[in-house]
């Protein structure tokens, strides 16, 4: 099983960046999936997370108080990916956008099964 994160890159204060979390080998709408990051120094934090295609809640997503009204997390199932969105990207949002798919929405690293490596967001002027 690998996901695979991708669409980080350098960005001003203020930019956007999209993100992409593709998978292989398992089937991303039957998982809850989370964004995490970690800062260097800082411990992993989770920023997002979307329900399952088959929740009964499907598709629904949470956000870190942090984020709410500039990230955007969505889904392409034809695709088997999960995107994040991200807008109005401040210095404090650089870090390593991990994913990860597991049976509950939550940002507890722990309860997640499977992660990808982490894509690198640099927000700097």
């Amino acid at each position: 099983v690998q996901l695979q994160a991708s669409g980080g890159g350098v960005v001003q204060p203020g930019g956007s960046l999209r993100l992409s979390c593709a998978a292989s080998r398992i089937t991303l709408p039957y998982y809850h999936i989370a964004w995490f990051r970690q800062a260097p120094g800082k411990e992993r934090e989770g920023v997002s997370c979307i329900r399952s295609s088959v929740d009964d809640s499907g598709d629904s997503a949470t956000y870190a108080d942090s984020v709410k009204g500039r990230f955007t997390i969505s889904r392409d199932n034809a695709k088997n990916t999960v995107y994040l969105q991200m807008s109005g990207l401040k210095v404090e949002d650089s870090a390593l956008y991990y994913c990860a798919a597991g049976p509950i929405c939550e940002f507890t690293p722990g309860t997640y099964h499977y992660w990808g490596l982490g894509t690198l967001v640099t927000v700097s002027s």
